[in-house]
């Protein structure tokens, strides 16, 4: 193909329209398998509850600790790096560029939207929780005081780490999810062990306890309990400090060089101490072999302004990686990355690693940001000409051309030019929302950033 040029593009475009774009098409954006997914686990935990509440289904009055811990269990494996992994895997090595475009679209879906299963099972959990400690109030005669307590203490803490993870206390109090999220997650762990173990030790015919072993190993909701424990400290244990080099090309970005090379499409969390406020950017690296990876971070919050006035030596961080929506670039013969500023952190490493993907380059990047060069400094524009040619590459400096180009009319050229079978959108809230419309009134296959997880 020939390649677009900025000179080639048209400065300036109108924005997309909600009128443009339709109200069906921003219905199908906003209800993406994100809330379906949300949708679909609430709306069938909440028909089981009012059949058990009408008496029709009569298991959960049962055993409401394996409702409840069920789907906790599911809301934690959902979120849990490895089986991220395996699930990546498991896609990106049986159905890679040879199965219909659409199926692959779909595997693509499921897996950026999975969190969509891990809220609505932890929203669900809860109200089973809810459920339960109505019951036993109800019959508050039969149980022993302390598992009352227990009871109304997990459900407060619980309630609290569920809330604490609603998306506008996430996206807007990171600081505020990361504490109340993770710590009255795992007070909440503990006071449910607390909770199961007494319920499950406490005789309700001859209201005493019977502390045998053995009576809880048979319970359903101690094995859940046990899993769930198991997913949440797994991670954990591949935590470690490591070593880094600190670059500042400019006071709007910080570049982190780390050892080792990396595949496409992980992202990486860092924190300055092993516990406390682990921020996620996505990972640069010329592939699994390569002797470094690096980390692009935007200067904005009170993170990454530390890294600059106070640069550290070595950070916390996870050995083990989560995958984002771009490790299935492997499914695709071609494809588009469109990327702004620091979002080239996600992005650049599906354009790097292209080959490997592939036994050809069949990825195209498309980076808008202002001053390029000089902020983004030589470590980051030396990955990108030292590794892609000019056939493979556009870049549009904001502050040389004069403004922003007309994004979506470069994308549609770029994706018929290139041959492209999906785009994939990493921008700031109203870019993604622009380019996301755009590209659904155009037909054009497209994920972007999420900020409803």
């Amino acid at each position: 193909m020939s390649p677009l040029r900025p000179e080639n593009i048209k400065q300036t475009p109108p924005k997309t329209s909600t009128r443009e774009a339709g109200r069906w098409i921003c219905f199908q954006l906003w209800f993406n398998t994100y809330r379906k997914f949300f949708t679909f686990v609430v709306s069938i935990n909440i028909i089981g509850m009012v059949l058990s509440i009408t008496g029709k289904w009569p298991y959960p009055r049962r055993y409401a600790g394996a409702c409840v811990l069920g789907n906790l269990l599911t809301a934690v494996l959902m979120r849990n790096e490895l089986f991220g992994r395996l699930l990546y895997l498991i896609v990106n090595t049986l159905f890679a560029r040879w199965t219909p475009l659409g199926f692959r679209l779909a595997c693509t879906s499921i897996l950026q939207h999975i969190g969509g299963i891990h809220s609505g099972c932890a929203i669900s959990g809860f109200l089973w929780l809810i459920f339960r400690i109505v019951a036993i109030f109800s019959n508050h005669k039969d149980n022993h005081n302390s598992v009352l307590i227990a009871g109304v203490i997990t459900s407060i803490v619980v309630g609290i780490s569920i809330v604490s993870a609603f998306p506008w206390v996430r996206n807007t109090h990171h600081n505020v999810f990361e504490r109340h999220h993770r710590f009255m997650g795992w007070v909440g762990l503990l006071s449910t062990w607390i909770f199961i173990v007494l319920g499950d030790s406490y005789d309700l015919t001859t209201h005493s306890w019977n502390p045998d072993g053995l009576r809880i190993l048979r319970q359903q909701d101690f094995w859940f309990i046990f899993w769930m424990t198991v997913f949440v400290l797994l991670p954990w244990f591949t935590i470690r400090e490591v070593q880094v080099d600190v670059e500042i090309p400019s006071p709007k970005v910080v570049v982190l060089r780390f050892q080792r090379g990396m595949q496409q499409g992980l992202l990486a969390r860092i924190s300055r101490g092993s516990i406390l406020e682990y921020h996620a950017f996505g990972i640069i690296s010329e592939g699994p072999h390569a002797k470094e990876h690096y980390l692009l971070c935007g200067v904005q919050g009170d993170f990454t302004r530390a890294l600059v006035n106070n640069p550290p030596r070595q950070l916390w961080t996870r050995q083990l990686k989560f995958a984002g929506v771009s490790h299935t670039s492997a499914l695709y013969k071609r494809g588009i990355r469109v990327c702004t500023g620091t979002g080239l952190g996600a992005a650049l490493s599906t354009c790097l690693q292209a080959r490997i993907l592939s036994s050809s380059p069949n990825w195209y990047l498309i980076w808008i940001g202002s001053d390029q060069e000089k902020t983004f400094g030589p470590t980051i524009s030396g990955l990108i000409h030292r590794n892609l040619g000019p056939d493979r590459i556009t870049l549009w400096d904001s502050k040389k051309e004069g403004g922003r180009p007309d994004v979506m009319k470069l994308i549609k050229e770029t994706y018929i030019s290139w041959g492209a079978e999906v785009v994939f959108i990493t921008s700031n809230f109203q870019g993604n929302k622009e380019m996301m419309e755009g590209c659904k009134v155009a037909g054009i296959p497209a994920f972007g950033t999420l900020w409803d997880f």
